[in-house]
């Protein structure tokens, strides 16, 4: 589908089936995985729109079983890597090995996969390893495709990438650059459970306690519904909310007026780019199926624009020495952009068409 034409609405009867099929992922997934409900949708909209993320929390949070859980409720191959500062890129994508056909004595290059090469990757610790393999990664998350020995090898689909890091400890480790962070459709924060979900936590797990989870989709469902989440249609008026939450947070060109309000000139080094803009649209598009609607409205966007934006805001020392970090800074952008004035806006124009 070109950018110029028309979306083609999703029938409501499959709709409602991904509805009741999200309903029923969320079901099998608290069979393990006690709370973490926010966590859980935000991991299932990443998915359904061809998105990656990086879940940032401390250990023992159940990052690992989280993920593998996902991928066993959507009958996908998992795999989890465990970066280290000695982790090679080919450790990643594989390598060629001299094999020898011991009936003619002949040898060949055989292209032997590495454990990218699954449907869900949990690349735990990312920050740990070198620049060249985080960037052997990041490559197959953008191509999904690898490169070796000048062949590429394509990747199963769906493909899915999900990085964690450590908030806590950062000695020895290769930060991702901002570049590379922007990659990443969501950066999803996992905190400590609640005491009543910490009670269950320890009541299960130093139990006997165990569950299985059942297959809800399969490959082909989502890569299904990852195409149709393309198709929901948007309305101008919540692109030009999105636009103007990105655009809020962006230094002007030079003799340009600055739009920004006056927390983000005080406390913003760097805003949003372009890819903040489209993965607000294609969260709020994502965030509308999972709920039943073929339509996506302000409010899907702003439920979203928090793992969205908050990777993409790079504050100052101001903000530092002030105890300000991304998450407040969106906070105060959410009550200054007037979502009511797109609506007004999309009124007005819908008078002027109908005066016409």
């Amino acid at each position: 589908m070109t950018e110029s034409t028309t979306p083609s609405i999703a029938p409501q009867e499959l709709v409602q089936q991904i509805q009741q099929s999200a309903a029923t992922l969320r079901e099998q997934v608290r069979r393990v995985i006690v709370g973490q409900d926010t966590v859980v949708d935000e991991l299932f909209t990443a998915l359904f729109c061809r998105g990656h993320a990086v879940l940032v929390g401390v250990p023992g949070l159940a990052k690992t079983l989280l993920v593998s859980t996902v991928a066993q409720a959507l009958h996908l191959e998992f795999n989890r890597i465990q970066f280290t500062p000695d982790l090679m890129p080919s450790d990643i994508t594989g390598t060629e090995v001299i094999e020898e056909d011991r009936t003619t004595g002949r040898r060949e290059l055989r292209f032997v996969k590495g454990p990218v090469f699954a449907n869900t990757i949990l690349a735990d610790e990312i920050n740990r390893a070198p620049p060249k393999t985080q960037a052997a990664l990041l490559e197959a998350m953008q191509e999904h495709h690898v490169t070796v020995g000048g062949d590429r090898h394509a990747l199963p689909q769906p493909f899915f990438v999900l990085a964690t890091q450590n908030p806590i400890e950062q000695e020895g480790t290769y930060p991702l650059p901002e570049a590379q962070l922007d990659r990443f459709m969501f950066m999803v924060h996992v905190g400590y459970p609640n005491e009543h979900e910490e009670f269950d936590i320890v009541r299960r797990t130093t139990s006997g306690y165990e569950t299985q989870v059942d297959q809800v989709l399969d490959g082909a469902q989502v890569m299904q519904i990852q195409k149709l989440v393309r198709d929901v249609p948007v309305a101008d008026h919540v692109i030009r909310y999105a636009l103007r939450l990105t655009r809020a947070t962006r230094k002007p060109a030079r003799g340009a007026d600055d739009i920004r309000p006056e927390f983000m000139q005080q406390y913003l080094s760097w805003g949003a780019g372009p890819r903040a803009s489209q993965n607000l649209i294609l969260a709020g598009k994502a965030r509308a199926i999972l709920a039943g609607r073929t339509h996506v409205t302000i409010e899907d966007i702003q439920a979203v624009v928090h793992p969205v934006m908050r990777h993409r805001l790079i504050t100052n020392f101001s903000a530092e020495a002030d105890g300000v970090d991304s998450d407040d800074l969106i906070d105060r952008l959410l009550k200054t952009i007037d979502a009511s004035a797109e609506s007004n806006d999309r009124t007005q124009r819908q008078m002027d068409a109908v005066m016409k």
